[in-house]
């Protein structure tokens, strides 16, 4: 297989029939580091809103459980690019993430903000530092697939269009990015997650690559002290070159989901798709008595 040949399959199929299919294909074969990382900064991000930061710290998953709750929300997700929203597995992924939600009062304007992310940033993460940027097909067959999971969360007033997810992104961090105590104790404990994957000596170092990543509004909101535009320029370069590199290198021949990646630690011996993610009880650290385990809505 040529390197193109799998973007020109992509682009003889119908962005809108076949999205499912696409969407697999992009996350699987073309960019699975890319949309792992690009997945990572918009959960990130999604720390600055107050009321959505407030919430992980007050739960304490994130600042007490930062390993478990990255592989239980890498893993409930990519069960869905796996095997699809129809399959029992993906019907068994949403179903976890529905019941999670609902164990707590979170709105519906948070759960839109969160779910554009995952269609906004992959899109300027790979046409930034992928190895080819996203065809039009491929952006389209993401809205698609995330406008799916959202329906099948609930979430109202979904954007049709990836412009219409765009806008709602940058108006929604516009309007409501801020500092937040507790977002920051979420957005450190992710930051040590993050470099507890390599040797210890290295934790600084990545510590300040990640942040030179981050937009200007991110590290203000977070009250972090930007990097110097030199250590900026040299990460940035870094990556990109990274995607560069990539692009010279043969296509890859089979798939490579969440559960393969060396980040997630969490289940040596192997996973229930059921058994992931937080049980949240009724009265604990913001869970509210009226929320919980509620069933979730009709595909």
């Amino acid at each position: 297989m040529k390197r193109f040949e799998r973007l020109e399959q992509i682009r003889r199929m119908d962005p809108y029939d076949d999205a499912f299919e696409i969407y697999r294909l992009t996350a699987a074969y073309e960019f699975p580091w890319d949309l792992t990382r690009a997945l990572e900064l918009a959960l990130y991000r999604t720390y600055a809103v107050p009321s959505i930061g407030r919430l992980l710290a007050e739960t304490a998953e994130l600042t007490d459980r930062p390993q478990k709750r990255y592989d239980d929300t890498s893993l409930l997700l990519d069960a869905v690019v796996e095997y699809g929203f129809d399959s029992d597995r993906g019907r068994t992924a949403v179903r976890r993430i529905n019941q999670m939600h609902r164990a707590y009062d979170i709105g519906n304007d948070d759960m839109r903000y969160v779910l554009c992310t995952f269609v906004v940033m992959p899109k300027r993460w790979i046409d930034a530092y992928g190895w080819r940027r996203m065809s039009r097909h491929e952006i389209i067959a993401s809205t698609v697939h995330y406008g799916t999971l959202g329906r099948r969360m609930g979430v109202k007033d979904i954007p049709e269009t990836y412009e219409e997810f765009e806008d709602c992104v940058d108006a929604y961090e516009g309007a409501h990015f801020a500092w937040d105590e507790g977002a920051r104790r979420v957005s450190d404990a992710t930051l040590d997650l993050m470099a507890s994957w390599y040797p210890r000596p290295l934790a600084p170092v990545l510590r300040t690559a990640t942040l030179a990543l981050l937009d200007e509004p991110l590290l203000k909101a977070f009250r972090y002290t930007p990097p110097g535009p030199a250590v900026r320029r040299l990460v940035r370069t870094a990556v990109r070159a990274r995607g560069r590199v990539v692009r010279l290198l043969p296509p890859r021949r089979a798939p490579h989901h969440a559960r393969q990646n060396r980040e997630i630690k969490g289940y040596p011996d192997g996973y229930r798709l059921d058994e992931l993610g937080t049980h949240p009880v009724p009265g604990i650290r913001g869970c509210p008595v009226r929320h919980v385990m509620d069933e979730p809505p009709s595909p």
